[in-house]
C-alpha cells in the first residue's frame, strides 16, 4: 500500500523519529531554560572535584566536598599540597 508515492511503514517510520527529535530537542530546550540554583549559605559544603599532590612523596587526593569552591590546598610533609588539575568528569 503506498501514500503519496511512499509506503505506509516509511511515513510511520519518519513520522515517529520526528516525533522523537522533537520531544529530545523540547527537553534539551527546557532544560537550558531552568535558572541557575542559588549558592549554598556560607558555611555548607558544596561539590568540588579537584586534584591535588604532595611534591614530597607524590601522595595524591581527590577532594570531592569543601566549604567554598576554590578551598585552600590541603598539607601533607608539612607543605601545602599542589594542585594537579580541576576533574572535568
Amino acid at each position: 500500500m503506498e501514500l503519496f508515492g511512499y509506503g505506509v511503514l516509511n511515513i510511520l517510520v519518519a513520522v515517529g523519529a520526528f516525533y522523537v527529535m522533537m520531544r529530545v530537542g523540547m527537553t534539551m530546550l527546557r532544560a537550558m531554560g531552568q535558572p541557575i540554583p542559588e549558592p549554598p549559605p556560607p558555611g555548607e559544603l558544596r561539590k568540588v572535584k579537584i586534584m591535588y599532590r604532595c611534591a614530597i612523596c607524590g601522595a595524591e587526593v581527590r577532594m570531592t566536598i569543601a566549604p567554598h569552591e576554590d578551598p585552600e590546598p590541603p598539607r601533607h610533609c608539612l607543605e601545602d599540597m599542589d594542585l594537579v588539575a580541576p576533574l572535568d568528569d
